[in-house]
Order: C-alpha cells, then sequence, then structure tokens
C-alpha cells in the first residue's frame, strides 16, 4: 500500500500549538508519517550570502527550535504515524537520531557525502530527494549511503521547482530511477495535482508520496503554490486506496453482487433471457 508523508517545511510558524496540529492533520488525512525539517541558518547559507540578502536572513523565522522535538515524536506516536525530520547540518543528525523514525536528506544536499554517511551510519532509514540531480551525481549518493551501512534508501523523484508544472514532473523517470540503482523509488511532489499523484503510483509504482502541507493556507510557503491542504490530500488518499479494494482476488468468478442476474443471461437454445429453467417459475 502507498505510504503518504506529509512535510510541513516552515509552514508551523515556530509555534509548537501550531506543529502539533500538522501531526494532527497527517494523520487524520491517512498519512504513515510526517516531516519537519531541521535548521540552522547560519549553517544553511554561506556567509557571504546572508550578508547580501535580507531575503535569506528573513528565514532565521523559519527555523523548527529543537526543543519541539520530544512533543512531536511524542504526538507521533500517539497518533500512530512515524517522525521524520530533515537534517541541514552535520550536528542535526545527533540531535534527531532519540526522535525520528527516519532521516529525509533533501535535493539540495544530495552532493555532501557528510551529510549522508552521518545519516546512514545512524542505522535508522534513509530518505534522499534527486531534484536537479544527474544519475551519475545519484547512482553516488546511492553508493555512499550503501557502504556507510543504509542497505535500502529510498530515492524520490521529484522536480525542485515550487510549484513544479504538471508537464515538467517527468514521471517516467521513476521507472529510470529504479533499473539504475535498485532502489525502492519515491515522488515527492511539488504539483498539487491529483492527477500526477495517481500516475506516479498506479502507472510508474511509486511507493511512497511525500507531499508539503499547509494547515489553512496561512503558512511560510503556502503561497508559493506547492502546499496541498488537508481537505485536498485526504481526498486523494481516500481515492487511493479505493482503487486498492477494487483489485479484489484476482480469481475470475461470479462476485456476490453479479448472482442475481445469472440466470437472466440468454438461454443458448434460442437466444432469449432469461434461461429456460425459471422462464415458468419466474414472477414479477
Amino acid at each position: 500500500m502507498t505510504r503518504f508523508i506529509a512535510e510541513v517545511s516552515s509552514n508551523h510558524h515556530r509555534s509548537i500549538e501550531r506543529a502539533l496540529e500538522f501531526v494532527d492533520a497527517a494523520a487524520n488525512a491517512g498519512c504513515s508519517a510526517v516531516k519537519f525539517q531541521l535548521f540552522k541558518l547560519d549553517q544553511l547559507f554561506a556567509p557571504e550570502i546572508l550578508e547580501k540578502s535580507a531575503k535569506h536572513r528573513e528565514r532565521k523565522d523559519w527555523e523548527l527550535p529543537q526543543e519541539y522535538l520530544p512533543e512531536l515524536a511524542k504526538r507521533c506516536s500517539e497518533k500512530g504515524i512515524e517522525f521524520g525530520c530533515t537534517p541541514f547540518y552535520l550536528d542535526a543528525v545527533e540531535e534527531l537520531r532519540p526522535f525520528v523514525d527516519f532521516y529525509k536528506v533533501a535535493s539540495y544536499e544530495l552532493l555532501w557525502d557528510d551529510l549522508l554517511a552521518a545519516c546512514a551510519q545512524t542505522g535508522k532509514s534513509v530518505m534522499l530527494s534527486t531534484g536537479m540531480a544527474t544519475l551519475p551525481e545519484i547512482q553516488h549518493a546511492v553508493s555512499v549511503l550503501k557502504s556507510n551501512g543504509c542497505a535500502n534508501p529510498l530515492l524520490f523523484h521529484c522536480t525542485s521547482a515550487y510549484p513544479t508544472p504538471y508537464a515538467e514532473a517527468n514521471l517516467a523517470a521513476i521507472e529510470t530511477l529504479r533499473n539504475a540503482t535498485g532502489c525502492e523509488i519515491g515522488w515527492s511532489d511539488h504539483t498539487v495535482e491529483p492527477a500526477v499523484l495517481n500516475r506516479a503510483i498506479n502507472r510508474w509504482g511509486a511507493t511512497t508520496i511525500e507531499f508539503h502541507i499547509d494547515l489553512d493556507g496561512k503558512g511560510e510557503e503556502y503561497s508559493a503554490g506547492h502546499c496541498w491542504l488537508p481537505e485536498q490530500i485526504a481526498r486523494v488518499i481516500k481515492d487511493v486506496r479505493k482503487g486498492y479494494v477494487a483489485d479484489g482476488s484476482g480469481v475470475k468468478e461470479p462476485v456476490p453482487s453479479e448472482l442475481p442476474d445469472r440466470e437472466w443471461r440468454a438461454d443458448p437454445s434460442d437466444g432469449l433471457r432469461p434461461l429456460k429453467s425459471i422462464r415458468s417459475s419466474w414472477q414479477p
């Protein structure tokens, strides 16, 4: 069954109450996990960039306070979903270790071998987004993860544009990545298009869907256009799971809802309905 992971990103407003609401919303929508990001601005951007760019300096207000981690992990446990986080500096890997069920490495950090190795060496599950990367870069990152103890990393195909035009989703690359790496492949969505998620799952076999979520359209990143609202993603998850029920057993035989009509098939002797065996006894 396809897993859905809700990515809170920086929509939490540095409020523990709001952050916990995201956990609840993800669980209520049918998600398997919720994911946050742990970064410190001065360890995310080079000082030359921060000195020149007020826009980048403002992201200080997007940081997730480290003291929220125990409460978030506890709420996830209570709701029966996994807690994941993306580390953006090396010490974050150890800071997260007591709390997270999995690490997720972002596309922008795919080239950073030391971060990949640190996550893999914890023995926890590691997921890696592959937006913007070439196939050789991805294969190298996978080799770093595997050589440091992560035998089965999950890769996300994604397009690192926020939002992503659906025509640039390039979902066929899911199969390319699967064949080239032997890894499990998911889709990290920035399109907010139900058809794209359904295509990723039903045509290309994405086993996990990650998506950005906002509670109410007031999150820091919502205006960019790549975040789903809870009610939007809940409908998609419900529809996907209806499809699993529709698969059935695969045995070709009459199902219960068909049984009343079996005797109303054309009799092979004269081609008329219903079968001769019930014509004389049938009453309207």
